[in-house]
């Protein structure tokens, strides 16, 4: 019974082989005008009822090694792992992962490292998932927090805030704060400007790293903001990114940029918890006499809101206080 399946399996074959070489030869003879029946290629893929595309397919694999093989049925899809990252990258999007990062974060990372080779947020996702690392683990939550709490500077938060119409009596210019907010110790310093221009925010954003630093003694490695023009969010190569003040000014800092996911903005939570802080303790039902009195009130709050305000998301602590303690640590 065996050997029967076996001859009935060649045959099929042998006689699948050969409807595809006759095929053949009567489309090359078409091509050379020679065909008695047929003048042109479509009346010949219409009386035989085969597709065009699928046709060529098979010709040229065969015209050009001429094996039999190949013009059998090919398994569809990619061969068997063409498709599939490398060790190498498989563990290291493994070893980020078990530090409780997403896999925007991830790929962040890794277009650092790898560039152009860097596998995209949903190939991340796929890795995660082979490897069992899709959901988040009691352990890994742990060691997220653990790593965020280890270093003042190791990610500054970074935005711009429209502040009301009104705001300064008699006054009806915009008038906007650019904030960086640290993520481990909560530390957070803002600049008023009149405008969101990607020049105005870049010195904006000096100064507050230099008050930071100044005040805290903290500097930054890493920075994060979302998609806004102001922070390049439209530049789509290296190139036209040095063209943009802010990416230019982080390039030359040496700090790595990140970016939020578009319409993500609880990513870049802790400015946002800044900037519904400030709303209500300093904004809300206030107007101030001129922009030097907005200023100097803003300076006294920023103040009063790192040294002497307890902070819930840091249990209870003041930033400045977690500041001290973690440089004690250092």
């Amino acid at each position: 019974m065996y050997s029967k399946r076996v001859t009935t399996d060649a045959t099929i074959i042998r006689n699948y082989v050969n409807n595809w070489k006759f095929l053949i030869e009567e489309y090359e003879l078409v091509k050379k005008k020679k065909h008695p029946q047929f003048k042109f290629a479509t009346e010949f893929y219409k009386f035989h009822k085969i597709c065009r595309q699928n046709f060529m397919k098979f010709y040229h694999r065969f015209k050009h090694s001429r094996d039999d093989n190949l013009l059998l049925p090919q398994r569809r899809g990619p061969k068997y792992g063409s498709r599939r990252p490398s060790l190498f990258i498989e563990n290291q999007v493994v070893s980020e992962r078990n530090k409780g990062i997403n896999k925007f974060e991830i790929h962040e990372i890794m277009k650092e490292k790898l560039k152009k080779f860097a596998p995209s947020p949903s190939g991340i996702y796929n890795i995660c998932k082979r490897y069992g690392l899709n959901k988040l683990t009691k352990k890994m939550k742990e060691t997220k927090r653990k790593i965020i709490k280890e270093k003042a500077g190791e990610l500054a938060h970074i935005d711009c805030h429209y502040l009301p119409k009104g705001i300064i009596e008699n006054n009806t210019k915009k008038y906007y704060l650019v904030a960086v907010v640290d993520d481990c110790t909560r530390v957070a310093w803002c600049e008023l400007v009149q405008d969101i221009t990607s020049l105005t925010v870049m010195f904006a954003i000096m100064q507050c790293f230099r008050a930071i630093k100044a005040t805290y003694g903290i500097s930054f490695e890493e920075v994060m903001t979302d998609n806004g023009s102001e922070f390049g969010g439209g530049c789509k190569t290296d190139t036209n990114a040095m063209t943009n003040p802010v990416k230019r000014f982080f390039h030359e800092m040496g700090l790595k940029h990140r970016k939020i996911k578009p319409y993500r903005p609880q990513t870049n939570g802790k400015v946002e918890r800044f900037w519904r802080t400030i709303e209500e303790d300093f904004i809300e039902g206030t107007v101030f006499a001129s922009q030097e009195e907005l200023e100097e009130e803003l300076f006294k709050y920023l103040i009063y809101y790192n040294e002497y305000r307890p902070h819930q998301g840091i249990n209870g602590k003041k930033p400045a206080e977690l500041n001290n303690e973690l440089s004690k640590k250092l």
